[in-house]
């Protein structure tokens, strides 16, 4: 088995997709989108533990100048999946945590310190609050 098929199994069952045509929508919709929000060592090394054609379309996105938040993140998921903010929160959830199987523990971490609050849920971790 590929290590994209492998991927798209993962994704299909994690977030119990029918058909690996959903999943692989899914899957395409959110590295689309996570490439247009990591930027600098945590995008390199992400491409880097993807599946080739995974990897093509994370790093075919133009990174923007910062990450937008959490919430506008599943917004804009959600209108390109034409679904609504809680299947897409499902959807952002079913690759993101899957994505951290591909990856060490600690790439996940700078990956989660690059992007703004409220992303650590989506990769199935929980949100820490900052000490004062």
């Amino acid at each position: 088995m590929t290590r994209y098929r492998h991927l798209l199994q993962q994704v299909r069952n994690l977030g119990r997709y029918t058909t690996d045509d959903e999943a692989e929508r899914v899957l395409t919709a959110v590295l689309a989108l996570l490439g247009s929000q990591l930027t600098g060592d945590e995008r390199c090394d992400l491409a880097a533990a993807l599946p080739e054609r995974a990897r093509a379309v994370f790093a075919a996105q133009i990174p923007l100048p910062h990450p937008v938040a959490a919430p506008a993140f599943i917004e804009t998921l959600a209108h390109t999946l034409g679904t609504s903010l809680t299947a897409a929160r499902w959807d952002a959830s079913s690759v993101l945590a899957t994505l951290t199987t591909l990856t060490d523990p600690h790439l996940t971490d700078r990956i989660l310190a690059h992007l703004p609050r409220g992303y650590a849920p989506l990769f199935g971790r929980a949100e820490l609050a900052a000490v004062a």
